[in-house]
């Protein structure tokens, strides 16, 4: 059995695996999302989660957090199957519940890390603020406590929210598209963030993203899914066009540019529907920045 445990204040989460798949599957209803995955995330990694939009990869962290059951095989997340509301997790969903018009500090957001009311766990006081101004400043955001929320940037929100997964020291991040809004200049900065956490806390992160070139240099495993599979390992074995051609059953090519940029072309022309998966389904994208269908347009 894995050993979990919430780090403590002054160290550290011990060393082991974040998380352990196998034959793992996931479905609403009759409809099954993807099936039969085996993967595994250690403490200290860096993990990019991507594929077309609607192919599972919010239903993903929906899985690891216990909001949806498996519907096949086993996962064990921290060492124990998954449960609401752990402190061990850190997640920054793909939509914010705060209003923003409410003037909100980011402080207060921070804080709320502990309120118990979904992710965090109660502490009060002085340990309480002492944690919170650890977690801002773990992200370069001490200067924006007294902000309120509405008055900051998009790259200063996701610092925001990142904070706020942070203040309960958990072992595990998931990001689910925390780049969608960024530009390229504040996504590499945002990830840049994220691997600097990754190494010094040695937690494990996974981040949902549609467009892989910001994190490559960062990475240290892709999970790729579509096609109701999930292909998993160094970017430098997933993201190749025989892996990916394997996945999907069909041709895909992966290319670079003269920029050093990475684009897939080929694989399905419509992706999975994922019922009541969170995500949005757009047809005909990919994760590389250009996906084309075989025999589509250009």
């Amino acid at each position: 059995m894995l050993t979990g445990g919430r780090p403590g204040p002054d160290g550290p989460p011990p060393a082991g695996r974040a998380l352990e798949a196998k034959d793992l599957g996931v479905g609403y209803g009759a409809a099954t999302v993807w099936r039969n995955a085996s993967f595994a995330v250690e403490r200290g990694e860096f993990v990019a989660v991507i594929g077309p939009n609607g192919a599972g990869k919010t239903t993903l962290f929906r899985l690891l957090l216990g909001l949806v059951p498996p519907a096949g095989g086993s996962v064990e997340v921290l060492g124990a199957s998954p449960r609401r509301g752990s402190p061990e997790i850190g997640y920054v969903p793909q939509r914010h519940s705060i209003d923003y018009d409410t003037h909100v500090r980011c402080f207060d957001l921070v804080r709320l890390g502990f309120s118990g009311h979904r992710w965090g766990f109660p502490l009060s006081g002085r340990r309480e603020e002492a944690a919170a101004r650890r977690a801002l400043e773990a992200v370069g955001g001490l200067d924006l406590a007294e902000e309120p929320l509405n008055a900051l940037s998009g790259g200063e929100l996701q610092r925001i929210f990142l904070a706020e997964a942070l203040v309960s020291q958990p072992a595990l991040l998931l990001l689910d598209e925390p780049l969608s809004n960024l530009d390229l200049r504040r996504s590499k900065e945002l990830v840049a963030l994220v691997h600097r956490i990754v190494q010094t806390r040695r937690v494990a992160a996974l981040l949902v993203a549609h467009d892989i070139n910001p994190l490559i240099p960062y990475l240290d495993k892709v999970l790729y899914i579509a096609n109701g599979q999930i292909a998993s390992g160094p970017p430098s074995e997933v993201l190749t066009s025989a892996s990916l051609t394997r996945l999907y059953g069909l041709p895909v090519e992966v290319l670079h540019d003269s920029q050093g940029h990475l684009v897939i072309v080929g694989g399905e022309a419509h992706a999975e529907t994922e019922l009541g998966g969170g995500e949005d389904h757009h047809e005909g994208e990919a994760a590389g920045g250009v996906f084309r269908p075989p025999g589509g347009a250009p």
